[in-house]
């Protein structure tokens, strides 16, 4: 054979390995690629895709607003409106704080039978009216706007006939599995011009159970707005309950800490909602354009027995709470370095509001761990 027949061989043969070596490459490129898109389509689904829950369908419309009509009823209003005149359990004062344009004060106590801790708060805005106060606490599309713990919330249904409305809603915690709110509301408004709101927790077919949340088992709630005699102020006082399955201690302590921070945040975003032109409320069936009147048997124990003290009263009673907030009992301060150690100090001095906040979601961690798991209890109301 000659020279030349063997270069030309030598050449076929390099040839067909160059065009092996780049066609096994390129086939490891589009498969690469191929594997990119698949997973970047999962992780866009998972993270960014937000579709609307859909009724299954096993179940009809029909029975679903057939059970919305016992969620929330005139009975609950009236345990609100007891729960909210102060029962004579032991209530113990957790905060007072004042400025120019609002004030809150809040107090707590523990029930007797062992379920979650409850919460009295009465939160003063100055130079607003009441109607104002209540389309703000209910537009919950501009809640998403100030407060940051909403990641989502969406209306899941209305029933016109009794102005029950239902949503879901997810909270974030720090370094904590978020929270879903799955809660049934209804309001209600008075002769006085009082407006009442009742929230519980309840299930609901389009929302099913997913593991990649907590389900917030246990969650009553409730407000009554109206104007302060004598003065152009309004208050919302609110009763509060909840088990969001965080250690109990961890969860006052994070309280305390932070209502007035974020009560300063409601307020300048109260302003700026009066401030702007908003979407009326009435453009979209709600339980705000449903609003029920309150039942003429009930409106005898709408009184609160605070709107006949006098402003001495009041201004007395403000200065002790703050004489005890100066002056704590050693056995308080012993309670809370036993609690959570150093890290109390960096909240208690408020040195640092990162290194306060990274402590807290820390030991929220901790304490969240060996917390008792939620549970659903015998109150939930199936939807």
């Amino acid at each position: 054979m000659n020279n030349s027949v063997m270069k030309d061989l030598s050449l076929f043969r390099r040839g067909v390995s160059v065009s092996v070596y780049e066609g096994a490459w390129v086939a490891t490129a589009v498969s690469i690629l191929l594997i990119f898109l698949f997973l970047f389509r999962i992780f866009k689904f998972r993270f960014f895709a937000s579709p609307s829950p859909s009724i299954p369908d096993s179940v009809s419309l029909a029975q679903i607003q057939s059970r919305t009509r016992r969620v929330v009823s005139d009975d609950d209003l009236k345990w609100l409106i007891q729960n909210l005149e102060e029962s004579n359990e032991v209530w113990e004062h957790v905060i007072h704080k004042t400025n120019d344009r609002v004030s809150y004060s809040a107090k707590r106590c523990k029930p007797t039978d062992g379920g979650p801790m409850k919460y009295l708060s009465v939160t003063v805005f100055e130079d607003c009216s009441a109607e104002m106060l209540k389309d703000f606490y209910m537009d919950n599309d501009f809640r998403k706007q100030w407060d940051k713990t909403v990641v989502d919330h969406h209306q899941l249904q209305v029933d016109s006939s009794t102005g029950i409305e239902i949503g879901r809603t997810l909270k974030k915690f720090p370094l904590l599995t978020s929270r879903e709110y799955v809660l049934a509301w209804k309001l209600w408004h008075g002769n006085s011009g009082s407006f009442y709101c009742f929230t519980k927790e309840c299930d609901h077919d389009m929302v099913p159970r997913q593991r990649k949340y907590v389900r917030v088992s246990h969650f009553r709630s409730g407000w009554r707005i109206r104007r302060v005699p004598g003065r152009n102020a309004c208050e919302i006082k609110m009763f509060h309950q909840e088990n969001a399955g965080l250690n109990v201690e961890m969860a006052k302590l994070a309280f305390s800490k932070g209502i007035w921070s974020y009560v300063s945040k409601m307020d300048n975003a109260f302003r700026n909602y009066v401030a702007i032109s908003h979407t009326p409320q009435g453009s979209v069936l709600s339980a705000l354009t449903l609003i029920a009147k309150v039942p003429s048997e009930l409106e005898s124990q709408t009184v609160d027995v605070t709107a006949s003290m006098g402003g001495e009263e009041i201004l007395t009673r403000v200065a002790k709470q703050k004489k005890l907030l100066r002056k704590p009992s050693k056995k308080l301060i012993a309670k809370g370095l036993v609690l959570v150690g150093g890290a109390a100090i960096c909240l208690s001095r408020g040195h640092s509001a990162l290194g306060a906040k990274v402590a807290l979601a820390y030991l929220l961690t901790k304490l969240n761990k060996r917390a008792t798991p939620l549970k659903q209890t015998t109150h939930n109301t199936s939807i």
